[in-house]
């Protein structure tokens, strides 16, 4: 589990010793250490001395630690700097807003803003609808957070959720050509979230809430979709359904197995767990047992939030109560969005022939994908470092870019079944094996499949005016 990650990226500044192997010996000191060198780099050379920029990942803080240390051992070598390339990608922040049109006189700026903008405005306030043709509410979507759940890290609130949120914006605008801004929230909550939302509305196409922890999550988006007239979606929830279910169909495929005949278990019943489930059945999935820290989700038992009690109502036919690892005996589908190390390898080899394993949490998965792989016939993760990334970015661009192009507020498991249908098939049959179930996050055709897939089942789907 331990691979070194362009996440925990370093470069070095070491003074070194003039010599020919200087160079070589600095390599060799970083692969001891287990780092990968990614760049050699001299950046001053004298006649006793060399200035090398030293380029490579890590695994962790502790690791970027020990290499630091190597370096700085070696006979004659001094460590000047050590740079963070994940922090100083994030300096300044990640996104800004560029003007769309030219102001290089009077009369392009009597045009954009006074006195000619005000007829646009009284424009607007004729017909509000407008809005969407006349201002960035045609291509523009919120991402709401409040910091409750970011990634694996949990509660750490609207600041320090905010890299996550640019981040999500640049994907936005990277795949999908969405213009999409941060709003995290310094609240947590429910009923201040729905209001802020509210009130910014008329500025957004749509809302993408984003890290909001459960069950809150599953009010504030009801509730916004009732009291809006733009789409809203919980990425976290049915974007991370959709990519689960694409990934399943060409497993599925794989293995020569029917979605409407193997028993699934899903570890995690939170936000992206309930999603996926109900996706899951909406695709024709009889047979899953959903699994929370205290074993099965069954009928008969006193559950305090409502969408416990829901999976307790619509899964488990056949009344299982017993633990996670007693669910798995037997069964054909591993769907884990919980938490990291809970699966043993004797737990997936207790699993029916021609397993699959889908180890999603993040960033360390449910069980070792090393470990599983030597006895399910798939085996998928969150991780950009072994293969089958299941990774939310195949979905949520394109989704938008589709509800945008179509103006419809409503999102329906027929539209999210569309986008998992349309992200599978970007994998064709010549391409299908068990190392390559769904395509890679930059494959420049799949928000444009998405999309499309979108478009052509969105309820009351328009064409938007052409001017």
């Amino acid at each position: 589990m331990g691979a070194p990650s362009p996440g925990y990226s370093l470069t070095i500044r070491v003074e070194a010793p003039a010599t020919i192997t200087a160079t070589s010996e600095l390599a060799a000191a970083v692969g001891a250490a287990g780092g990968s060198v990614t760049a050699l780099d001299v950046v001053e050379s004298g006649h006793e001395n060399v200035v090398v920029d030293v380029s490579c990942n890590t695994t962790d803080t502790s690791h970027a630690e020990q290499i630091h240390g190597a370096l700085d051992d070696l006979e004659g070598v001094t460590v000047r700097k050590v740079s963070d390339r994940t922090f100083l990608m994030h300096l300044g922040g990640k996104l800004e807003i560029n003007p769309k049109v030219a102001l290089r006189n009077r009369d392009d700026l009597s045009r954009a803003y006074t006195p000619g903008v005000a007829r646009v405005c009284q424009a607007i306030a004729a017909n509000k609808d407008d809005a969407r043709r006349l201002t960035v509410k045609r291509n523009t979507i919120a991402v709401v957070s409040d910091g409750s759940a970011v990634l694996g890290l949990g509660n750490i609130g609207p600041e320090a959720s905010l890299p996550v949120m640019e981040g999500k914006a640049a994907l936005f605008k990277q795949f999908a050509d969405v213009d999409a801004w941060p709003v995290c929230l310094d609240t947590q909550d429910t009923e201040e979230i729905i209001a802020v939302v509210k009130a910014i509305a008329p500025v957004y196409g749509g809302v993408n809430l984003e890290d909001i922890a459960a069950p809150r999550c599953f009010e504030i988006e009801r509730r916004l979709r009732d009291e809006l007239d733009i789409p809203v979606f919980h990425d976290d929830q049915h974007g991370t359904a959709i990519v689960t279910l694409a990934a399943l169909v060409n497993a599925l495929k794989v293995v020569e197995k029917k979605i409407e005949d193997v028993k699934i278990v899903v570890s995690g019943v939170g936000a992206a767990g309930h999603a996926i489930i109900g996706l899951l059945q909406a695709s024709g999935a009889t047979n899953i047992v959903a699994c929370g820290r205290n074993g099965a989700i069954a009928r008969g038992t006193e559950y305090t939030d409502a969408h416990r009690v829901w999976i307790a109502e619509n899964t488990n036919p056949d009344g299982f109560t017993g633990s996670l690892h007693e669910a798995l005996v037997g069964a054909d589908v591993f769907i884990g969005v919980s938490g990291p190390d809970i699966l043993g390898e004797e737990h997936v080899a207790s699993m029916a022939e021609k397993s699959i394993v889908f180890a999603m949490a993040n960033p360390d998965p449910e069980v070792d994908p090393v470990a599983a792989g030597r006895h399910a016939a798939v085996v998928a993760t969150g991780r950009s470092d072994f293969p089958n990334q299941i990774n939310n970015v195949l979905a949520f661009p394109g989704v938008f870019r589709g509800l945008l192009d179509a103006q419809t507020s409503d999102i329906t498991d027929e539209m999210l079944v569309a986008a998992a249908e349309a992200i599978a098939s970007r994998v064709s049959d010549a391409e299908l094996n068990p190392g390559f179930i769904i395509p890679s996050v930059f494959d420049p055709k799949v928000a444009a499949d998405v999309a499309a897939a979108i478009v052509a089942v969105a309820p009351a789907a328009v064409t938007a005016p052409a001017n």
